[in-house]
């Protein structure tokens, strides 16, 4: 699977877990729904396409201030819940941090 692949799956994954357990719906609403929009037409259009860091990591803010702050919200509540909901996203997301971690010092 492609790397942008996975993000958007994940990116979506971590927006429905967050309705699921704060909107007790199942589906997403129409304001979560624009988001992971949202986030996928940013993911489509990375500057870095496969070579992309985690969003975290990234020297490029490519998010609105508005969608920034929401995705922020969620990926903050929705982070440490990974391991319990979706254990392997969450290490493969663990390993591409740490792993761009290691090279960013390497470039020092």
């Amino acid at each position: 699977m492609k790397k942008i692949d996975r993000e958007k799956k994940t990116v979506r994954m971590m927006i429905e877990l967050y309705c699921r357990h704060h909107l007790h719906q199942k589906s997403l609403s129409p304001e979560y729904q624009q988001l992971a929009d949202y986030a996928w037409q940013r993911l489509d259009h990375c500057h870095f396409g496969e070579n992309k860091p985690v969003c975290k990591a990234c020297p490029i803010h490519c998010y609105a201030p508005k969608e920034r702050e929401a995705i922020r919200k969620v990926m903050r509540w929705t982070g440490p819940r990974m391991m319990i909901f979706a254990p392997k996203a969450a290490f493969i997301h663990t390993f591409l941090m740490l792993k761009s971690k290691i090279n960013k010092c390497e470039k020092k």
